[in-house]
């Protein structure tokens, strides 16, 4: 899309979210029927700053941007249209972008089944940030940087079929063309490469070649869940691609996404006044079974543990527990092409708590999720504050730290993007 028409996209969406009129778009003005179309949206304002100098990007600011979105629903009598449009004007990358982040139909086919078509946000799985089985796109650009929680998610062009029976459910979610995370790519933070041991960041932009659209290429996810007493327990299983360029084709010199079958499961229930949840999942790297290939990812087991309780009135705490173990380590050892000091460890430990304070009938929030591994020695703190003034403006700000004490490490190679951010969003 040319940024001409970019421009007046977004200045069309603007004038849209700001028109007059728009509070009465929902009335109808005939009779007294409500209306089956519904709109709202908000306009947002976002600035994030280094807390330090970086010296692989000459940038200090991380996040600048203005964002609108107006979404629209349309409620049929045998289906639901929605629809989830966005304009942003991006200063840190000096662009404007229109992002079309939900497109999508629902309807029912008989009693038991329900499918939905389109673009749209999937997920599943039981963890706090954490993720196993939820193998959908996430975005971890926005994740780092202070965008809302909610664009952690990326988006799916997919068609979704759910069916519910008696005692088990079955989700199945077919992706006809692969989508990627949103990965980091050293444009707006950098990163750890090992090939040339240091902190790089762009240019070069990290690039991945997709795998080709074709049947075989389809990414596949299903779901099977259910209820044992007040226990939700569920079976996953998985046919793609991992979700980062992190194999190198060295024929054609660049990085792919390498292919990857999943299958795991997962137990949440109540316990001592609490809920705990339980989460497994086995990573096949179909293209490295014997992990002899340093050029492509060794298969692994995951493990998550955790549990929340609300400690006092309005004050509650989460813990996990999350085990990342490599498998043929040792064929990754005897075949490792570079510095022996930045290898993985076989067993990446790490432990995540949440600590959440509600005050002032929750219109203060005061929170911090907090990832530290014990065997890695690094660590990612993230204490926010949200405020709300009413019930269209709301304040949040909060501080992303990283260290730890190697720089290749996974959160120790982001010290120098350590950020504070702000955003202020009006809702409508």
């Amino acid at each position: 899309m040319n940024r001409t028409l970019k421009t007046a996209l977004i200045a069309t969406l603007l004038l849209t979210l700001t028109s007059p009129g728009q509070a009465d778009w929902d009335d109808d003005d005939w009779d007294d029927e409500p209306s089956a179309l519904s709109f709202h949206g908000f306009v947002e304002g976002a600035a994030g700053h280094r807390l330090q100098s970086n010296p692989a990007i000459d940038d200090d600011w991380t996040l600048g941007e203005v964002r609108a979105q107006l979404e629209g629903i349309y409620q049929g009598d045998v289906a639901e249209w929605r629809i989830k449009l966005e304009g942003i004007g991006d200063a840190v990358m000096s662009e404007f972008d229109v992002d079309l982040r939900e497109a999508r139909v629902s309807f029912p086919v008989g009693d038991r089944t329900d499918v939905r078509i389109g673009r749209q946000i999937l997920t599943w799985g039981t963890g706090d940030l954490v993720f196993l089985n939820d193998l959908f796109p996430k975005d971890w650009v926005s994740f780092l940087i202070g965008r809302d929680d909610e664009y952690l998610k990326g988006t799916s062009d997919a068609i979704r079929v759910s069916w519910f029976g008696d005692r088990i459910n079955i989700d199945t979610v077919v992706t006809p063309r692969f989508a990627s995370d949103t990965y980091i790519t050293g444009e707006r933070l950098s990163f750890f490469d090992p090939a040339r041991n240091e902190i790089v960041g762009a240019p070069p932009r990290l690039w991945g070649r997709r795998p080709s659209t074709s049947v075989g290429n389809a990414e596949l996810a299903m779901r099977v869940y259910g209820m044992t007493g007040a226990n939700e327990w569920a079976v996953y299983g998985y046919r793609g691609f991992f979700g980062q360029p992190t194999a190198f084709d060295s024929e054609r010199g660049d990085f792919t996404f390498a292919p990857l079958n999943a299958l795991g499961a997962s137990l949440r229930g109540p316990l001592a006044g609490g809920l705990y949840n339980l989460e497994t999942v086995y990573y096949d790297s179909a293209d490295d079974r014997s992990g002899d290939d340093p050029f492509t990812p060794n298969s692994e087991m995951r493990f998550l543990v955790g549990y929340e309780k609300e400690m006092a009135t309005n004050f509650t705490v989460g813990a996990q527990y999350y085990l990342e173990w490599l498998q043929d380590y040792g064929s990754m050892q005897d075949s490792w092409p570079f510095d022996p000091a930045v290898m993985p460890d076989e067993r990446r430990h790490m432990i995540t708590a949440r600590l959440t304070w509600r005050l002032m009938r929750d219109n203060l929030i005061i929170s911090a999720m907090n990832f530290y591994s014990p065997s890695a020695r690094d660590y990612f703190l993230r204490p926010t504050v949200q405020y709300r003034f009413d019930d269209q403006l709301q304040l949040n700000a909060g501080i992303h730290l990283f260290g730890g004490r190697d720089g290749h490490s996974f959160y120790g190679q982001f010290e120098d993007n350590s950020n504070a951010w702000a955003r202020l969003k009006y809702s409508f």
